[in-house]
């Protein structure tokens, strides 16, 4: 099993770097993901990761796009909830790589 090392803790990570337990998650963890995509995590970041971890929390499930977009517009409204916005954040795929950062499973339906 592949692990992910961050401030003297190794992290459980599947072959595409997700979490294996989405409880050991913390923010610094999301932030360290980012940077080493080349990406700084702003607030419109964390609305999306949040929303992500509260969505998982309910339902047990990531979100693919097509949810994620639909759930996030009834939420935010379309300026938000759409795929234009979210790839403007995500630009390495909104579901995957969001979820990703927010220590959640990859979502079903991605590649």
């Amino acid at each position: 099993m592949a692990t992910l090392d961050f401030e003297g803790t190794s992290y459980e990570v599947d072959e595409d770097g997700y979490l294996i337990d989405w409880q050991q998650w913390n923010e610094g963890l999301a932030g360290a993901m980012a940077k080493e995509d080349g990406l700084e995590l702003g607030e419109a970041h964390w609305e999306v990761i949040k929303f992500l971890r509260d969505y998982f929390e309910k339902y047990q499930i990531a979100p693919m796009i097509k949810i994620l977009t639909k759930e996030l517009k009834k939420k935010y409204g379309k300026e938000k909830g759409n795929t234009k916005y979210l790839y403007e954040l995500y630009p390495a795929g909104p579901a995957k790589q969001a979820c990703r950062y927010a220590g959640l499973p990859k979502p079903t339906g991605c590649v």
